[in-house]
């Protein structure tokens, strides 16, 4: 069931856009003002102190309106980037309204009547939304899984070993600011010759973070779970199985925060069902969608977050065939966490959607 917006520009579908002052929601106007023009109105929604901002899309200046019930009215997909609990409550209502919800948050990914969507691994899998909602998956799956997609493709996917490497703006601005204002405290400053050193040129300013992350590595990212794993590793072993229909799929994940803005890097172990080899991986990932090989260690060339920051797709090198295990692949991937992990893929899933209004 869909809205009834389609009276904007030549009939074309309304979108809103919910959340559209915060961080990936200003790269949401951007990514919408760079792709290819589908929409009708395009209409802005956050909370009622952000009301009545102004805010260019595709040239313009759209009016920022308060969330509310009414303000579905007439929308025919809504692309949501709030936090949990306001997706929860907000996002079946709009969908009560007729409205498809593509959701940015964590409150819907694992719900089997909602699913969730990569648009170069599982697109079939949008049409299968009983609620009215699609889920788009964390950041940190989606820096990976365009590349795991298409190798899985081709040599099937029988375990999962990780390492993610995670920017401070998957923790939004907060965490951002954090690492700013922890560089100023520490330049200068001379570190490393005994322990607490770090610790007590950022005193207790750490932000949303346990540790100090400027001039450091913290092995932790998300909320505390079962058994010692944090929020952000289940994370990655769920949805990675979900994406890829692959229930029982071995996963093993350890997240690190690191000193960079943006761009989350992970190591991957990957293992299938017979022998691979590393140039055929290479010729998959070389032609799937969304992907960039950049992959010659000799001349220096592999991605970094310096490389990727600002850019769509999942970048990855280091290819290589496991020492011990001829059925199984080492790569290091790199991908934009506000863009591909945020912002483009709910867009991308938006557009889906739009298609089937055509």
């Amino acid at each position: 069931m869909t809205g009834t917006g389609r009276t904007g520009r030549s009939g074309r579908p309304t979108l809103a856009v919910v959340g559209a002052t915060g961080a990936v929601g200003a790269v949401m106007l951007q990514i919408l003002s760079q792709r290819a023009d589908i929409w009708g109105e395009i209409r802005l929604i956050a909370s009622p102190r952000s009301a009545g901002r102004k805010l260019a899309v595709r040239g313009e200046e759209v009016e920022v309106v308060a969330l509310s019930e009414e303000a579905f009215d007439g929308v025919d997909v809504a692309m949501f980037d709030v936090p949990d609990e306001v997706s929860a409550h907000w996002a079946p209502l709009a969908a009560a309204r007729g409205v498809v919800v593509v959701d940015n948050s964590g409150a819907f990914r694992m719900d089997p009547e909602v699913p969730l969507v990569v648009p170069e691994v599982n697109p079939h899998a949008v049409r299968m939304r009983r609620r009215g909602i699609i889920a788009n998956p964390n950041c940190t799956t989606l820096s990976m899984i365009v590349a795991l997609g298409a190798l899985h493709a081709e040599f099937g996917l029988r375990g999962l070993v990780v390492s993610s490497y995670q920017a401070v703006s998957g923790a939004g601005r907060a965490g951002v600011a954090t690492l700013r204002r922890q560089l100023s405290l520490v330049a200068g400053t001379e570190l490393g010759t005994s322990p607490g050193d770090l610790r007590r040129a950022v005193g207790d300013d750490t932000g949303p973070f346990p540790e100090p992350v400027a001039l450091n590595v913290v092995p932790w990212a998300g909320s505390l779970k079962d058994d010692g794993w944090s929020s952000e590793e289940m994370k990655v072993r769920d949805e990675s199985r979900k994406i890829l229909g692959l229930p029982a799929l071995p996963v093993a994940v350890t997240c690190v925060r690191v000193p960079v803005v943006t761009a989350h890097s992970l190591t991957v172990h990957a293992c299938f069902e017979g022998e691979v080899t590393v140039d055929k991986a290479r010729e998959i990932l070389a032609t799937a969608p969304g992907v960039v090989l950049f992959d010659n260690p000799e001349a220096g060339e592999f991605p970094t977050p310096a490389d990727v920051a600002g850019t769509d797709p999942t970048w990855v090198g280091r290819v290589r065939r496991a020492l011990d295990d001829p059925t199984a692949l080492e790569l290091f991937v790199c991908g934009d966490n506000l863009r591909k992990g945020a912002a483009l893929n709910t867009a991308q899933i938006a557009e889906l959607v739009a298609a089937e209004m055509s």
